[in-house]
Parts: structure tokens; C-alpha cells; sequence
């Protein structure tokens, strides 16, 4: 009689070949829901797969739209080796999102060449900040930091279309609601001339690194990560 057995240690033949079986079999599901809706399958797969990078300016959009997952990634992925469940980077992103964009609404005339780095640390204090409130409440009260770090997610998303259909709508926007346009100052310089790839990607490559080294090589990310896998062995 067949029975499942759990292996002593984890394959390392599957570590690698695990992620490309998920996406061979998510690509095959998807070519079967086009197939049951009527659609072409390989049309499907074009639009989805091959599109994005078909052309330099397509390649770019990809990486664009990346960056700020990657450094959101580089966040969670410390936090999730420590044990610590943070569900609310979206909220954080924009709260970070919020502080560089308070910099440069406010300094809105000035070109000095500190306006950019501002807005940086800006943002990384606006979600730090809003990181630090489900930190607060679990050390303090034990309250689940999935919940509440999930929770402050609708309260960000409130507060950042408050702010755009509020205070920070730009007038002359048409009644969009938008903020006023970024001065050249408060803008990233462009990585790849005649897209809109900016030198963000550079930084979240960077991110990725240190993240890294951080977790991988340091002392302290290896006080993080043995207190994730048993709090009371790192004790």
C-alpha cells in the first residue's frame, strides 16, 4: 500500500526545479481558461509573455513597474526571515509615497540638490513610520501583525485619496485628481534616454544587494533569521 513519507532534508534538485514546474503549470492553466473562454491560447500567451519584452521601450515599462516591488520585496523578505508577517506594504508604500511627495510639494520652487535625497529619506521615514504602528501593537499588546498591518492598508489608500481629491489636487489638473507636477529637481534622472526608465531601478538593484549581504553575510541578519526558524533556540 502506497503511503507519503517526508524526507529527511529538503531536495535540492526540486529547490531549483520547483519554481520553473509552478510556472510551466501556470502557463498551461492560463492556456486552458483562453481555451474555455473561446480565446486563442498562443494569442493569450503573446499578450502576456512576449509583448512586454518585445522592444527596448516595452523592456523598459517592465523594469519601471518592478522597482518599486523589488524594494518592497527587499522589506518584506528581511521581515518574513525573522517571522515577522508584515501583510501592509502596500499602505507603507504609500505612506512612503505621501512623505516624498509632502518634500516636494512643499520646496515646490526650490532646485537645490538636496530636494531629491530629502524626498528619499522622506520616504523611507513615511513608511518606516507607518511600519512602526503593528510593530508597536504587537511588541506592546501582542496584537497579530497580519491584521493590523492589513488593516492600515485602507487607512493609507483613504488618506492618499484625500490628499489628491483634497489639499494636494492640482488646480489646473482639469479636476483630475492629482497631485502638481514634480520640478525637474525632484525627479530621478532618466537610466536608458527616450524611456521613462529612471534611475529608481538602479537603487532597488542596489537594495537587493545589501539585502542580501544583510541577511546572508552579517551577524545581525543572522540573529534575524535564527530567531525566525525557533525564537526560543535563538534564546
Amino acid at each position: 500500500m502506497l503511503h507519503l513519507e517526508p524526507r529527511p532534508e529538503a531536495s535540492e534538485a526540486m529547490r531549483y526545479a520547483s519554481p520553473a514546474i509552478a510556472v510551466a503549470l501556470t502557463l498551461a492553466c492560463g492556456m486552458i481558461v483562453f481555451a474555455i473562454l473561446g480565446k486563442n491560447p498562443a494569442e493569450g500567451f503573446k499578450v502576456f509573455f512576449l509583448n512586454p519584452i518585445r522592444d527596448l521601450d516595452a523592456i523598459a515599462e517592465l523594469l519601471l513597474k518592478a522597482t518599486p516591488l523589488m524594494l518592497i520585496a527587499v522589506g518584506l523578505a528581511v521581515g518574513f526571515r525573522a517571522n515577522v508577517w508584515n501583510i501592509g506594504a502596500e499602505g507603507q508604500f504609500l505612506t512612503g509615497a505621501v512623505g516624498a511627495t509632502g518634500i516636494a510639494l512643499a520646496f515646490k520652487e526650490t532646485h537645490a540638490a538636496l530636494l531629491l535625497p530629502s524626498m528619499v529619506v522622506a520616504g523611507a521615514m513615511g513608511g518606516a513610520l507607518w511600519a512602526a504602528i503593528p510593530a508597536l501593537l504587537k511588541t506592546r499588546f501582542n496584537a497579530n501583525e497580519i491584521l493590523t498591518s492589513l488593516m492600515l492598508v485602507y487607512i493609507a489608500q483613504l488618506m492618499v485619496s484625500w490628499l489628491v481629491f483634497g489639499p494636494w489636487k492640482d488646480p489646473a489638473g482639469f479636476n483630475f485628481p492629482q497631485t502638481e507636477t514634480f520640478q525637474d529637481a525632484a525627479l530621478l534622472p532618466m537610466l536608458i534616454e527616450g524611456t521613462r526608465l529612471n534611475y529608481a531601478f538602479a537603487i532597488a538593484v542596489a537594495a537587493l544587494a545589501a539585502g542580501y549581504v544583510f541577511m546572508e553575510k552579517s551577524y545581525t541578519g543572522f540573529k534575524m533569521r535564527v530567531a525566525g526558524e525557533s525564537e526560543a533556540a535563538a534564546r
